[in-house]
């Protein structure tokens, strides 16, 4: 099983386009403001990571997905193809406080991905700090891609096979430098996911084979 990954990265870009172009109720395309709040999803739809941005919406999560630029990405926390939607606040016209109030909005959100969250854990290398909560403007939320279209990305032999490689670079990268504490909780988590999502593909194979009775191995075996 493979990936053609030109295609995939082709499908990643049109997609995340596709998203920071959506309008919101007022006709504006949420991905041209300039201070918000995102959170990534992966496919099973859990929340894996917060931020926020001062510099458009736009230019931070495509840094994040499309050109590897950004901490999170270079130091193997974040594999940006397990991300499969993208929720966004946008805060439209924001010019006092401006610190203050991204602050209280990201970790709004972040308490809401927390008890969202199967693990009660994401995957940020960096504390985000307890705030003030704050009411969040009205969310935009989309994925990347449509179910039909994900193919091999969603599957999951292949999001296992991503998933230990993003652990093994990122516990490489623990091993080789002088690294925080953030990012040790977070290849713990990632290794909590791995596990996680390894039981359940087990399992899928465990229940089929009581549906369907001994595999043809076991009974070339019994003879």
């Amino acid at each position: 099983m493979t990936i053609n990954e030109t295609d995939d990265v082709a499908a990643l870009y049109d997609g995340v386009k596709r998203i920071l172009d959506l309008e919101d109720e007022q006709g504006r395309k949420v991905g041209n403001c300039q201070r918000g709040v995102y959170l990534f999803y992966d496919y099973d739809g859990e929340p894996i990571y917060v931020g926020q941005t001062s510099e458009r919406l736009r230019t931070r999560i495509r840094r994040h997905l499309t050109n590897q630029r950004t901490d999170a990405v270079a130091m193997r926390v974040l594999d940006p193809f397990e991300v499969a939607e993208i929720e966004m606040w946008p805060f439209w016209g924001l010019s006092d406080d401006v610190k203050e109030t991204l602050n209280r909005a990201e970790f709004t959100v972040y308490e809401r991905a927390i008890r969202d969250s199967e693990f009660d854990i994401i995957l940020n290398e960096k504390e985000i700090s307890e705030a003030d909560r704050i009411a969040l403007p009205t969310s935009v939320r989309a994925a990347i891609l449509p179910t039909g279209q994900r193919g091999e990305r969603e599957h999951p032999d292949i999001r296992l096979a991503r998933r230990a490689r993003t652990i093994a670079d990122l516990a490489r990268v623990i091993s080789e430098r002088q690294v925080s504490t953030g990012i040790r909780r977070t290849l713990w988590a990632q290794s909590q996911r791995l596990e996680q999502l390894a039981r359940r593909r087990l399992e899928s194979f465990d229940d089929r084979e009581e549906e369907t009775g001994p595999t043809a191995e076991a009974d070339a075996g019994a003879d």
